[in-house]
């Protein structure tokens, strides 16, 4: 006879993350509470599934271990840095080199959300620069066009005084 406690954690593992709980069976590791290089192990030899179907089999695991009151081993260290080494992100540009070393270590989808939060401050940033680039040549072209006229207005006033 088992303890009922355990059925329902078994019961729980298979709802809440079948794809991990089936590899980890495969495997002959422990589904819950899992290692971390557990988590590292299953994204890269789950790589096949695409990454946004790994990514939510991810999550599953995560709240997995959360809903049960266990640490979530798919935060940073090695399990990010299994799916950053998938999806390739690249660190944003506007970062200092130690941050963009330690960018890896983020959980991904905190990597995508910083990845287009800096894309879209580059385009404005893009945009502000055209914007202040074509001011400045129509303040150029006025000043050219004000300085043509008094100096074709001085010439002008230099032949009515002859």
């Amino acid at each position: 006879m088992t303890h009922p406690l355990l059925t329902a954690l078994a019961q729980a593992r298979l709802r809440d993350a079948p794809i991990f709980v089936k590899w980890c069976e495969l495997n002959g590791v422990i589904a819950c509470p899992a290692a971390p290089a557990s988590v590292a192990r299953f994204v890269t030899d789950c790589a096949a599934l695409g990454l946004s179907r790994l990514w939510s089999a991810v999550q599953d695991i995560s709240r997995m271990h959360v809903s049960l009151g266990l640490a979530d081993p798919t935060l940073g260290g090695v399990a990010a840095s299994a799916i950053n080494a998938l999806a390739v992100i690249p660190p944003p540009r506007s970062w200092p080199a130690p941050f963009k070393e330690r960018f890896a270590s983020l959980p991904y989808d905190i990597q995508v959300y910083l990845a287009a939060h800096e894309a879209q401050r580059e385009r404005a940033l893009r945009r502000a620069q055209n914007d202040a680039a074509s001011a400045r040549q129509k303040l150029a072209a006025l000043e050219a066009e004000t300085k043509d006229e008094k100096t074709n207005g001085n010439e002008a006033a230099a032949r009515n005084q002859d």
